[in-house]
């Protein structure tokens, strides 16, 4: 069952339009909410972020924030979904092909689930990675359709026969293809800071909040490759990975090459906050 435009239909049900605005511009907005024991997880602060973004493109949303809501978990109801997520995006609606706003489009919503099992192995065992330039625009704070910079890290990933890149501008580590990056120090955690250079991420936000609780001492700052590269722990947080352990990047060892005790501290306090 999906959500598209204004009710539920099946996917066979769903007309989509080639002049719809996220097809040729990727004039859009969207989220991914993780699933865990029936319920949407962190959805109040993916609501607000989606309204951020979609203030910052001058997107007007389809519905308010609860009726999103709403939407989301019925359609997670309907879906029986226990374990899994759930993609939703927002565009600007149909027009002919114009690069200025359409005076009268309407945007356009389409929801749908996922039955995805959390990826303990992964999680347990950690990745591999590399480091990539950071090549996308200067907006990287708005979670908007033009992904493709994005695609193209990924598979680099993949073509290198690791797991993730780590961005970086000049050097300066920002984020990953799919997820925020951190490292652990003498003790302390390190991450980039929130600006324009990187995804406000819900699960970097928890684990910082997790950090502080555990008095583990945080520093919003930048840190460099070679700085990433002396790390004593490092690992990656997003809505599908949770937080899972960099064991190596670029065919260096990130500390002893295997998950930190640190890392794996954060990890069994993340799986209490939906357990």
């Amino acid at each position: 069952m999906y959500f598209y435009k204004n009710e539920f239909m099946n996917k066979a049900d769903i007309q989509l339009s080639p002049d719809d605005r996220g097809y040729y511009f990727g004039d859009g907005i969207y989220e991914v909410f993780r699933v865990y024991q029936g319920q949407i997880y962190e959805q109040e602060a993916h609501l607000q972020r989606l309204q951020r973004t979609a203030s910052e493109v001058r997107l007007t949303l389809p519905f308010t924030l609860h009726r999103i809501g709403q939407i989301l978990t019925e359609l997670v109801d309907k879906n029986k979904l226990l374990e899994g997520t759930v993609y939703m995006q927002i565009t600007r609606g149909e027009a002919p092909r114009a690069h200025p706003f359409p005076a009268q489009a309407e945007p356009i919503m389409l929801a749908y689930c996922t039955e995805v099992p959390r990826p303990v192995a992964t999680i347990h065992n950690g990745i591999k990675a590399i480091t990539f330039a950071d090549i996308r625009w200067l907006r990287c704070d708005l979670k908007t359709l033009n992904l493709l910079p994005n695609v193209m890290a990924k598979q680099a990933a993949l073509d290198h026969g690791v797991q993730e890149v780590v961005l970086h501008r000049e050097g300066t580590v920002t984020e990953c293809s799919a997820s925020n990056v951190m490292m652990i120090k003498d003790g302390a955690l390190y991450t980039h800071p929130a600006n324009h250079l990187i995804l406000h991420g819900i699960t970097r936000a928890v684990v910082l909040r997790l950090a502080h609780s555990l008095e583990i001492p945080v520093k919003e700052e930048a840190f460099t490759t070679e700085q990433l590269l002396a790390a004593d722990e490092a690992f990656i947080t997003g809505t599908t990975v949770e937080i899972t352990p960099i064991l190596e990047v670029d065919g260096h060892a990130i500390g002893a090459g295997t998950p930190g005790a640190f890392t794996r501290k954060l990890q069994e306090e993340f799986v209490r906050t939906f357990s």
